[in-house]
Parts: C-alpha cells; sequence; structure tokens
C-alpha cells in the first residue's frame, strides 16, 4: 500500500499533519501505521550532533518503512526527511515494491519553527544550536523531481488537502520498477566481479576527467551512455564511500543484465552530488 512521506524544517507541524492524516484514512476504512523518530525512541539533539548517529537512524526509518510496505497498510514517515538523497532512496524502495508514494511538505518561516520549538517540553526541545544546523542543512523538495512528486506544500494555517491526497496515493500507478531497484536472482560470481570491476573503472574515469575539468562540465565515462554533470570536484574519498553505497544496494538488488551497471552507477552517481 501507499507510502506517504513528511518532511519540513524541525517542529514545523509534521506529526501533527501525519495524525490528522491518519484520522482521515481510518474514517475511510483504511489501516494506517505512523514510523517517526518518536516510535524509535529517538534522542534528537544526540543524534543530529553526530553524523554516524544520525545516518544510522535514516537506515532503521527506511528499514522499518520497508518491513511495514504491504498490501494492507498505509505507512507514514513522520520524520525530518530533510536530505534529497534520502527521499530518493525512498523513492527506489517504492519503486522496488511497486507501490505509490506522494510527499507533504510543512512549510513554515524558521522563526515560526524556532517559536513552536521552545512552546515544546524541555525534554522534547532541540537545542537552538541543533534546531540552527537543521535548518542550515534542509534541501527543500521540488516536485520536477521524481522522487519528490506528486508534492503537497502546505502551510500552517491551511487545510490538509486529504482529497487530494487520497486521489495521489489511491488512484495512481505505482512507478515502474527500472534496471536499478528491480530485484533479480544474484545468480552467479561473476556478477560481483562485474559490479566490482565497472564501478571502479567509472570512479578512475571520472578521477582522470577531473584532472582537465571545471564544475559544470560533463564527464563521458567510457561503456556508459549515461553522462555525468559535475557540479564541483569530486575527492577520492567520497567517491569511493559512495561506490561502497552502490555495491551494498545493488548486492541486495541485483540486476541481471550486466552491460547496463556502468549507467545504473552512472545515474546513482548524479543523484547522490547534486
Amino acid at each position: 500500500m501507499p507510502l506517504v512521506v513528511l518532511c519540513g524544517f524541525p517542529c514545523s507541524g509534521k506529526s501533527s499533519r501525519a495524525l490528522e492524516l491518519q484520522i482521515h484514512l481510518e474514517q475511510c476504512g483504511r489501516k494506517v501505521v505512523i514510523i517517526s523518530d518518536h516510535e524509535l525512541g529517538v534522542d534528537r539533539n544526540a543524534v543530529y550532533a553526530d553524523s554516524k548517529k544520525e545516518k544510522e537512524i535514516r537506515g532503521a526509518l527506511r528499514a522499518a518503512v520497508e518491513r511495514k510496505l504491504n498490501k494492507e497498510d498505509i505507512v507514514i514517515l513522520d520524520s525530518l526527511n530533510y536530505i534529497k538523497g534520502y527521499r530518493y532512496e525512498l523513492f527506489c524502495l517504492i519503486k522496488h515494491t511497486q507501490t505509490p508514494h506522494c510527499l507533504i511538505y510543512c512549510l513554515t518561516a524558521p522563526e515560526t519553527s524556532s517559536m513552536w520549538n521552545q512552546e515544546r517540553d524541555e525534554n522534547d526541545q532541540y537545542t537552538q544550536e541543533i534546531f540552527d544546523a537543521l535548518v542550515q542543512r534542509f534541501e527543500a523538495p521540488d516536485s520536477r523531481n521524481r522522487w519528490d512528486s506528486p508534492l503537497f506544500t502546505v502551510h500552517k494555517n491551511e487545510e490538509l488537502p486529504l482529497e487530494e491526497i487520497c486521489n495521489a496515493v489511491f488512484h495512481r500507478k505505482a512507478p515502474p520498477p527500472n534496471q536499478s531497484t528491480q530485484t533479480q536472482p544474484l545468480s552467479s560470481t561473476n556478477f560481483l566481479h562485474e559490479l566490482d570491476k565497472v564501478t571502479q573503472d567509472v570512479v578512475t574515469a571520472v578521477l582522470n576527467a577531473q584532472k582537465t575539468s571545471i564544475p559544470g562540465d560533463i564527464i563521458v565515462v567510457p561503456g556508459a551512455s549515461e553522462k555525468i554533470e559535475l557540479p564541483r570536484i569530486l575527492n577520492m574519498s567520497e567517491l569511493r564511500k559512495l561506490r561502497r553505497q552502490f555495491i551494498s544496494y545493488t548486492k541486495l538488488h541485483p540486476n541481471e543484465n550486466i552491460s547496463q551497471l556502468a549507467n545504473m552507477f552512472v545515474q546513482y552517481l548524479n543523484q547522490s552530488i547534486h
């Protein structure tokens, strides 16, 4: 069943909107599951002050969503979801499970969210330092991106467009799986060998091309029809990290069409570095 993703600044009304949507859907006879930081018992100030802990929490939230997606329940993910790369991962997840989704953006001014934060119980507040850092890092959704569409932007005094949201998640076809999300059986060591070789070749090609490139250039990668749009110079450690992430994901969701591995990795890089 559908996935509804909420995003917005800290204390922008996401949980209230999630509850409002849950009540409406349950009144319509739907079964709803809300997954949130609160449900996982997250100490927000400790987590968002430590990039490693934050990454672990995002992984735990994504895993919880994956476990709950089924043919009966509507899953609402109530969290910051402020990183576009993470929203793209969720999009890949719904493509793989063949279910529709939508994004609800709770749009507030930083000053409003800060005031709402200060009105919370002290144990429930973000520190001002963490709050300011999260606002600064926030990557606003854009409906032109597949993973941010359909997008419902809701201001603090606006009503939630319940009918439009229901139409989006119940009367719209799920996005079709593609080479990078459709699961195939991992049948041979040849696949792993090619995965390792192809991704290393792409990384090497990018590093070599950057020696004579500047941000904004298009990099042609041997063996791939897709091209890399270079927004900035990428260092070796960042490319290695992205390569490891892609390999880990592709091992879980392998594709038998080995000839598409280079294109898949280039697509992944383009989504991750912009």
